[in-house]
């Protein structure tokens, strides 16, 4: 195996990232609030950068309708729906997803169209409705309806507008400060602790599938369940899937997997979220996975001068190749990283002084 590390550039002239973005994230061309930059900030939008409270932890808007059990419908979804199909509002390899509205009450919903014309396709996606099913959670997408033809199934999903959070990573034209990404990380584990408590294993969580629930805000919401399982601790479950740069160890060794195997991936999304930088990724796919089984990554980047020693700790408790050793949703909240008031006070300052450095540059003009 490589032993070596590569740690790579995220942004936008990095080729492999955004393929893979292409193909598998949703699509949005308006520009996101905030990303990393090591040059002076620009103030297009010096306005999302005024401070905010020292940790917001209010959850993100409800879905616009109650959970529902949903199971997929043979009936044409035109008759009931109105999908713009010249709005893409996302795809993957699954296929598109699609502005829509219901045509009885007018609520604005997105039509997810996957690909799936054999049985065992056909059965692939009744698992992501019955793995919907058991998750009502405000930090999750909710499913609304779902309607089966000969060569797909359509989901009816609640809107999200703001945008990918793997967008505001890599646009290099906005500052992303630590405070944000206490925030995005603490909804993420409020998620993810709901989706243990149910006993579903997300197993593709990366930044492509976490969505903004605006621009104006840091609330978000975990989509795409495509991959998951309903986990049975007693029947060991091996899988041999997921984006490379984020699978666990143990997933590449097609070893068990469990609630752990998400926490790793949310340690490399904490790391890209505080550096702008992917720990293990390599120059292929191959070279990404044994950087992974090496497990060799650090803090000597330019880009953690500034990050707190909390925020080093709670990746450090979560990139560990034993996966008992890793921290759970549960646990994770409770680090200081993300509970500690005193320190979001500290993180808070430092967006102040950001904001006061923005005006200087801006008035210096």
């Amino acid at each position: 195996f490589v032993s070596a590390l590569m740690t790579t550039k995220i942004p936008p002239h990095l080729q492999r990232l955004s393929k893979t973005r292409q193909q598998r994230s949703p699509i949005n061309n308006e520009p996101p609030l905030f990303s990393h930059s090591s040059s002076p900030m620009k103030t297009d939008y010096i306005c999302s950068l005024i401070p905010h409270p020292a940790l917001d932890t209010t959850p993100p808007p409800v879905a616009p309708f109650n959970h529902r059990i949903v199971s997929a419908k043979p009936n044409q979804i035109s008759n009931f729906y109105t999908i713009n199909w010249q709005e893409v509002l996302g795809g993957g390899r699954f296929g598109q997803v699609h502005k829509c509205v219901e045509n009885s009450s007018g609520l604005t919903l997105a039509a997810k169209v996957i690909k799936a014309r054999s049985q065992k396709e056909k059965e692939v996606v009744k698992n992501e409705i019955q793995v919907m099913n058991n998750l009502d959670h405000a930090n999750l997408i909710q499913l609304y309806a779902a309607y089966e033809s000969r060569n797909d199934i359509i989901l009816v999903l609640e809107y999200v507008g703001g945008g990918e959070l793997f967008d505001r990573i890599i646009d290099e034209n906005y500052k992303l400060m630590e405070l944000d990404a206490v925030v995005f990380i603490r909804q993420i584990c409020e998620g993810v602790q709901h989706m243990h408590k149910m006993y579903i294993l997300h197993l593709d969580l990366k930044p492509e599938n976490i969505l903004c629930v605006n621009r104006a805000t840091n609330k978000i919401k975990i989509i795409d369940f495509g991959l998951a399982r309903i986990y049975k601790p007693r029947e060991k479950l091996r899988v041999n899937f997921g984006t490379p740069e984020f699978l666990a160890p143990e997933v590449i060794n097609y070893d068990f997997v469990s609630f752990n195997t998400d926490m790793w991936s949310l340690g490399v999304i904490t790391y890209m979220l505080l550096s702008g930088l992917c720990p293990f990724l390599g120059d292929d796919d191959n070279q990404t996975l044994n950087n992974i089984l090496a497990c060799q990554w650090n803090f000597e980047e330019q880009e953690f001068v500034d990050t707190s020693e909390e925020a080093k700790d709670f990746i450090s408790r979560l990139l560990i190749i034993n996966k008992s050793w890793r921290m759970g949703a549960s646990e994770a909240l409770r680090h200081p990283w993300l509970s500690d008031s005193a320190l979001h006070h500290r993180l808070y300052t430092k967006v102040e002084y950001a904001v006061l450095a923005c005006i200087y540059h801006k008035l210096d003009e």
